[in-house]
């Protein structure tokens, strides 16, 4: 539907001044004759926006975005809006609960995820062209939508009702406000419970558990490109207030399936606060008044590549021939022109999984793990509702979700780590045996049973007094070690020295014998680079004596550098260059370091540098990258690296994780050579349990995506502060800082 069209089904139900007022609120930023709003007035300081809006200040959004009025007896559900775009909702029942998340996403993010539908049905070359193939194929080859079909009829009937009606929200917010939402989307509407499980399976199994990029390169890493996390759990033995703490940080891109959606929901039995990735009905990381959980991206593997032998009539197995079962699925593409072409996608099935690509003339089947457990949603359920450490671990117990760490604090002291997921019972092996392709001939590498939850790596109420976790193998948790790899299967988690970001975290918890709140919200922004403590002297040294002219002014910058990467740190850029060329550089002692890493030195290792005359070479090659992309050697790290987002540019702090920062940001280049922040700290959450609970937070990018919201960018000042904004848990707060109500 075309923009006149769309605003002449608009007038036929507003009168000229709702329609105007509309536009602006909801419209596309493409409007033809209506100028830009005005920008956003974003506060100095995050104590200029403590104290709560008065009455008048509430924003009055005209009838056409939001319900109808209701009497006090006709209304279930409550979305009470505050000023950071976060839903309040409260419920009488918990389908009103469901019906009204699925309305509050429709509204914040309509055009995201009725696109993530779309795509979770394999059907988006369909609606959008060409450039959707790859993952319609990838949806296709993997059975999303059929099993999709299947989960929904093994769900228990009120999970299943649940499901309907928060689709039940999406659809009725779309028929509602179809002027709200992108015309080229509208296309997926209706949506139903199927494409939710589907989209689940794309965004946890066929994202995070089995990365889409295996289908072209059928080996390497599994999981998604860009993802990782930190968090922290604090014991109240180190906690100055004498209550338990959590950090939640996860780290992923800023948008498409990785976007966060920050919430509350309170119905009969519940009263949750969290981040939900955009499309789910529930939130993935969250809080109560008693405990609550973080994930962070695992070291698992929870899915294998075999490599197949190719036979007349199908495959080798066993000594013999098998044949493959065969599907064919028929891909519909829009063409430019907007005629459809069709492609016919021919997919073999081993008896390990799909074949996904070919490898030196080798069909590559894919086996991925947990993909026969469709209660994810109903374990979440039980997680949120939670009460103590029993009832949420019997929920955990049930192994729904097939991959993510889980630390966890509750209000009565208890700390947890979990190394949660589908991890396979292998046959035999290390990891390093099953990291790459298998031989896929023989029964004797096909695994069929999983580990039960008493089989993982866990860790409860240590003695350190507090656990980490920053994508580092579960053995690193806390020190002194509280478990022992010898205790595990092989191949249950790698054996690999202590990464600079995970020691950092580390570091930061193991040195304060009496944290507070304020520390951790301070903590979580630290952009003080590890590495440069392990080496820095030893590259400083190697430059004067080893290095050229460049290699040693190069070092003059580096000598004066503060070891941070905040926006106004000089020697940053030059620093992060250096670590990443010598990552890439080989050694001749396998490690550019003098002393690895060690478990008996975990904060000391490791150490010096194996090659100083390399080193040097690598100094002088980082200097002559930085002078000539940036004019100068000690170039402001904010100068380069932005906060881009609509009409906003800030000066950026923080690096990818690889120097040992543990304020995690990734960026991409931009036409104008400078660097935008386009992953890393995306819901930060810092949590005490007292009583009542007390919260802080920020999603970056801020929680809603929609053309023209305020809510675009409005949290991402507060990145550029380093400052988390405050969580405001009980109806009376909220209704202090309303933006608008919503009412069901």
């Amino acid at each position: 539907m075309q923009w006149r069209e769309r605003l002449r089904r608009v007038v036929a139900r507003l009168d000229v001044l709702a329609v105007a007022a509309a536009i602006v609120a909801c419209g596309p930023a493409t409007a033809p004759t209506l100028p830009p709003p005005p920008p956003v007035q974003r506060p100095d300081s995050l104590e200029a926006v403590d104290p709560p809006l008065a009455v008048a200040d509430t924003v009055s959004v005209p009838g056409w975005c939001q319900p109808p009025e209701r009497t006090a007896a006709d209304v279930r559900a409550e979305i009470l809006w505050d000023r950071w775009g976060v839903p309040h909702i409260f419920a009488e029942d918990v389908p009103a609960l469901f019906h009204a998340f699925g309305w509050a996403q429709a509204k914040s993010h309509g055009d995201l995820l009725l696109r993530l539908y779309g795509q979770a049905r394999g059907r988006a070359a369909e609606y959008w062209g060409s450039a959707y193939l790859d993952a319609d194929r990838w949806v296709s080859t993997n059975g999303v939508t059929a099993r999709a079909v299947a989960w929904l009829d093994e769900m228990a009937p009120h999970m299943r009702a649940y499901l309907d009606a928060f689709t039940d929200g999406i659809n009725a917010y779309a028929a509602d406000h179809a002027g709200c939402i992108d015309d080229a989307v509208e296309a997926v509407l209706p949506v139903t419970a199927v494409d939710v499980l589907a989209h689940v399976q794309r965004v946890v199994h066929f994202t995070f558990v089995a990365n889409p990029e295996l289908a072209g390169g059928v080996g390497g890493g599994t999981s998604a490109p860009g993802t990782g996390s930190n968090a922290w759990a604090i014991a109240p033995g180190r906690s100055e207030s004498g209550n338990a703490l959590l950090l939640a940080n996860p780290h992923l891109p800023w948008g498409d399936l990785f976007t966060w959606y920050e919430a509350q929901l309170v119905a009969p039995g519940l009263d949750a606060y969290g981040a939900a990735l955009v499309g789910f009905p529930l939130p993935g990381i969250a809080f109560n008044d008693r405990l609550g959980w973080t994930h962070t991206v695992n070291t698992i593997d929870a899915v294998d590549l075999y490599a197949l032998t190719p036979a007349e009539g199908g495959y080798a197995w066993d000594g013999g021939v098998r044949p493959f079962d065969v599907e064919r699925h028929a891909l519909r593409v829009r063409q430019p022109d907007g005629s459809m072409a069709t492609e016919t996608l021919e997919v073999r099935h081993s008896v390990h999984g799909p074949v996904i690509g070919e490898r030196e003339g080798r069909p590559i089947a894919m086996r991925v793990a947990g993909l026969d457990r469709p209660h994810l949603f109903e374990q979440t359920w039980e997680m949120l509702r939670a009460r103590d450490l029993i009832s949420f671990e019997s929920a955990l117990a049930r192994q729904q979700i097939p991959m993510f760490t889980v630390l966890y604090a509750d209000a009565d002291g208890h700390i947890l780590h979990v190394f949660n997921g589908a991890v396979p019972v292998r046959p035999f092996g290390g990891w390093r045996d099953w990291a790459g392709r298998v031989r896929g001939d023989t029964s004797g590498t096909l695994w069929t049973t999983l580990h039960g939850y008493s089989d993982l790596p866990r860790v409860l109420d240590p003695a350190s007094g507090w656990l980490q976790n920053a994508n580092d193998p579960p053995w690193t948790t806390t020190f002194p070690p509280a478990l022992e790899p010898d205790d595990y299967p092989a191949y249950m988690a790698p054996r690999t020295p202590l990464a600079f970001r995970p020691q950092r975290s580390s570091r930061l918890l193991a040195e304060n014998r009496q944290v507070t709140f304020d520390e951790v919200v301070r903590d979580k922004h630290d952009t003080h680079a590890e590495a440069a403590d392990h080496i820095l002297e030893d590259v400083l040294v190697a430059a004067r004596t080893y290095g050229s002219d460049l290699a040693g002014r190069a070092a003059e910058v580096l000598s004066s550098w503060d070891r941070s990467v905040d926006a106004e740190s000089r020697g940053a850029i030059l620093f992060e260059t250096f670590m990443r060329e010598l990552g890439r550089r080989p050694w001749s002692s396998g490690t550019p370091f003098d002393v690895p890493w060690m478990a008996r030195a975990p904060f000391a290792t490791p150490d010096g540098l194996s090659d100083p005359a390399g080193a040097a070479q690598v100094l002088g090659e980082a200097a002559r990258q930085v002078e000539e992309r940036y004019g100068a050697l000690d170039a402001a790290w904010g100068s380069v690296h932005r906060l881009r987002r609509d009409s906003l540019d800030l000066p950026a702090n923080g690096a990818p994780g690889g120097i040992g920062v543990f304020r995690v940001t990734g960026y991409t280049d931009d036409a104008d050579g400078q660097r935008r922040a386009t992953s890393g700290d995306s819901w930060v959450a810092v949590i005490e349990f007292s009583q009542p609970v007390r919260a802080a937070a920020l999603l970056s990018y801020g929680n809603e995506s929609q053309p023209l919201s305020p809510h675009r960018t409005d949290q991402l000042p507060l990145y550029a502060r380093q400052q988390l904004r405050p969580v405001w848990l009980t109806r009376a707060e909220v209704l202090a800082n309303l933006e608008r109500t919503d009412r069901f």
